[in-house]
């Protein structure tokens, strides 16, 4: 279907009846990610919501950078929720849209059932702007978000060959413990962008087929990525943004899923969030997987999700006069 709110249009697919459920996908994703979830999800009594966020696939692609910010995104969320006519929802996110349903419950908590990250932990708002503590650790070396901050730079090297960029993505964001990579490789200032870091597979893993992969490339060979990229050049607008969110903890019921091979949780582990989390109903690591991990892993993962969900959803009824 497609809901029009917040000055743009998402396309989003739909499924089930119940109590709502938001899915919203990361970078360079869309709302096909959650393909293994929308079914599972909705037999259990879920309305299950998942849409392509701002800049992505079917949905509005607007110019200005500054569309992408956090009240822009967590502002498309809650126009999906508005648009179906409910008062809260569990809102799940992955990758960059983990990012953005931890976030939305420190806003708007009122509107938020719980909250489950995937990928990427909660990180609490830094003393000073993101970019600039990035700079003072990486110095003169490369660091992707920073790589992303000049516009067209990073919009023309992963627009360049798209089933490249999203072969490299999808079968090469895992860390194998006998072939961690090298810092001072990975780092290294040499000329190199993002994609010519990423390995080249030898083949498509076995939770990707073909035709997946396919869909994938022709949506990006279609819109680009400058959308996507967007999210990242808006890093410290969004600290400007929630300054009222210095020292607040996120305090609705929530649940971290993540990979243990994922590269991302080497620089954020779910450890560090020990504290800020008030309610937390459990961390789960899925032994093998990497980044994709709904995709990678959708039984173990939604298996997770329900366990989460059914319980907030009965604590939600229990709760009504």
């Amino acid at each position: 279907m497609k809901v029009s709110t917040n000055g743009v249009e998402l396309h989003v697919e739909e499924a089930g009846a119940g109590f709502p459920v938001i899915l919203a996908h990361g970078f360079p994703e869309l709302s096909y990610s959650w393909r293994h979830q929308m079914r599972a999800l909705a037999a259990e009594g879920f309305h299950v919501l998942a849409p392509d966020q701002r800049g992505y696939g079917q949905s509005s692609r607007p110019e200005a950078v500054e569309d992408y910010d956090i009240v822009s995104l967590t502002g498309d969320l809650l126009g999906l929720l508005d648009h179906i006519g409910e008062e809260k929802a569990v809102f799940v996110g992955h990758d960059w849209g983990s990012m953005v349903v931890w976030t939305l419950a420190q806003l708007a908590r009122e509107r938020v059932a719980g909250v489950v990250g995937m990928s990427v932990p909660f990180v609490p708002r830094p003393e000073r702007p993101p970019l600039e503590l990035m700079r003072s650790i990486i110095g003169d070396g490369f660091f992707y978000i920073l790589y992303f901050q000049e516009p067209g730079v990073a919009d023309g090297e992963l627009g360049a060959d798209p089933a490249r960029t999203m072969r490299r993505m999808l079968a090469g964001l895992q860390i194998l413990p006998d072939n961690m990579p090298d810092p001072a490789t990975m780092f290294a200032n040499d000329g190199r962008g993002f994609v010519d870091r990423l390995p080249e597979p030898d083949r498509l893993p076995d939770w990707l087929t073909r035709a997946e992969l396919d869909h994938y490339v022709e949506e990006f060979s279609r819109t680009g990525f400058t959308g996507g990229i967007n999210w990242y050049r808006n890093f410290d607008r969004n600290w400007e943004l929630t300054e009222q969110l210095a020292g607040a903890k996120v305090d609705v019921p929530s649940l971290f899923i993540g990979g243990s091979l994922d590269p991302v949780l080497l620089m954020t582990p779910p450890a560090a969030t020990e504290g800020w989390l008030t309610d937390h109903r459990g961390t789960v690591l899925v032994d093998g997987a990497g980044h994709w991990v709904q995709q990678e892993r959708p039984e173990e993962v939604n298996a997770a999700l329900l366990g989460f969900l059914l319980s907030v959803r009965d604590e939600n009824e229990a709760a009504r006069p």
